[in-house]
C-alpha cells in the first residue's frame, strides 16, 4: 500500500487486471493513472500469474509510478483469466464507483473527473466515453473507436438492455459504474467479457450514458482480448468462438439473468437463432431460421448461410477482411 488521501468526494476505485504485461506500456498506463485530476482514488491491482514477467518487477513498477494515491497489489494463486480476475477485484474493492483498467492504454488526466461529474449529473448507473486509438508505438491512428470498428454505435438512455444482448458499445477501460451495481451483477456471465455483462446488467436496471469525449488513448495491438474475430483461423474455430460460445452465453442468460419480459424474449429468440446457426454451420439445416431472426445480425446471418460452402481460401480471405474492418 502507498499514499494517503482523505477527500470529501466519492471514492473511485480503479480495478486493474495484469497479465504478461509489456512493461513499457504498463508504465505509461500507471503514470497516466497517477496524473488523474480526480482527487479521491484507490487502485486495486491483481496480477494473474504471468509466466514470464515476474510479480516483483510489476510490483516495483507500481511502487515507482503510483505516488498520488493509495494502492494494493496482489497475485492470484492460479491463473484465472481476465474476466474472473476482474470479478474478484469487484468483490474485494470498496468505493462509490468502480473504474475498470487495462494494462496497456493511456488515460487522459481528466478522464475520471469527467466521468464522475457526468454520472452524477445524469443520474446514471454507468457512463462510458469514446477514445483515441493508438498503435503499439503510441502513435495515433484514429480519433474514435468508430473509425476502426465500423459497427460500433454509441447509445445513451434507458431501456438499452435489448440492444446490449447482442452488441456491446461500452468499452470497459472507458467506463465508470456505480460500485453497488457492479457488486450486484456478480457472478459475471462466464461467456461474456466483463464490460459487456456489466453494461447489460446496468442497462436493465437504469440509465447508461455514452460521452463523445475521447478520454483515453486505447492501444490496439495483436493481443487485444476484444479484437474482432480473435482466435478465428478456420471454419472450425469460427464455429467454436462465434457460434458455440455465443450460444453458451444465451443459455446462461436465459437461466441466470433477471430481467424484464421484453429482454427475456430477446434472449430466448437469440438462443433459438444461435441454435439454428449452430445447426447450419454443422450442415444439419437451420438456414431458414437463421434468416428469420436476421434482425439480430443481418450480415452475420447472410455470411453464415453461405460461408460453410466457401472454399477454405475464400473463407480465410473473408475473415481477414473482417479483422481489418473492411466488411
Amino acid at each position: 500500500m502507498s499514499g494517503c488521501m482523505a477527500i470529501d468526494k466519492p471514492r473511485i476505485a480503479i480495478l486493474m487486471a495484469v497479465y504478461e504485461p509489456n512493461l513499457q506500456w504498463l508504465k505509461e498506463q500507471l503514470l497516466s493513472l497517477n496524473e488523474q485530476t480526480y482527487p479521491n482514488l484507490y487502485l486495486y491491482i491483481r496480477e494473474d500469474c504471468s509466466p514470464t514477467v515476474s510479480f516483483a518487477k510489476i510490483a516495483s513498477l507500481v511502487e515507482e509510478c503510483i505516488t498520488a494515491f493509495p494502492y494494493e497489489i496482489e497475485r492470484n494463486s492460479k491463473n484465472l483469466g481476465s474476466n474472473a480476475t476482474f470479478e474478484r477485484l469487484t468483490a474485494e474493492a470498496t468505493g462509490d464507483y468502480f473504474a475498470y483498467c487495462d494494462q496497456d492504454d493511456v488515460w487522459l488526466p481528466e478522464k475520471l473527473e469527467v466521468l464522475q461529474r457526468e454520472i452524477e449529473a445524469q443520474k446514471a448507473l454507468l457512463v462510458c466515453s469514446d477514445m483515441l486509438i493508438i498503435d503499439g508505438n503510441g502513435k495515433k491512428v484514429a480519433d474514435s473507436i468508430t473509425k476502426v470498428r465500423r459497427h460500433h454505435i454509441f447509445r445513451s438512455g434507458e431501456g438499452l438492455a435489448e440492444k446490449l444482448v447482442f452488441s456491446n458499445f461500452v468499452t470497459g477501460c472507458t467506463m465508470l459504474i456505480k460500485a453497488e451495481i457492479a457488486k450486484l451483477a456478480m457472478p459475471f456471465c462466464p461467456y461474456m467479457v466483463h464490460d459487456h455483462y456489466l453494461a447489460l446488467y446496468a442497462a436493465e436496471r437504469g440509465k447508461i450514458i455514452s460521452l463523445p469525449d475521447k478520454l483515453i488513448k486505447y492501444r490496439i495491438h495483436g493481443n487485444n482480448q476484444t479484437e474482432m474475430m480473435a482466435g478465428v483461423v478456420d471454419k472450425a474455430s469460427y464455429g467454436r468462438i462465434r457460434i458455440d460460445e455465443a450460444l453458451g452465453k444465451m443459455r446462461w442468460l436465459e437461466q441466470h439473468f433477471e430481467c424484464c419480459t421484453e429482454v427475456k424474449e430477446v434472449i430466448q429468440q437469440g438462443r433459438l437463432w444461435l441454435e439454428a446457426r449452430q445447426m447450419n454451420w454443422q450442415g444439419q439445416g437451420g438456414a431458414k431460421t437463421v434468416w428469420r431472426y436476421r434482425e439480430y445480425g443481418k450480415l452475420t446471418a447472410l455470411f453464415e448461410i453461405f460461408a460453410p460452402y466457401l472454399p477454405n481460401y475464400l473463407f480465410a480471405l473473408a475473415i481477414k477482411m473482417k479483422k481489418q474492418n473492411l466488411i
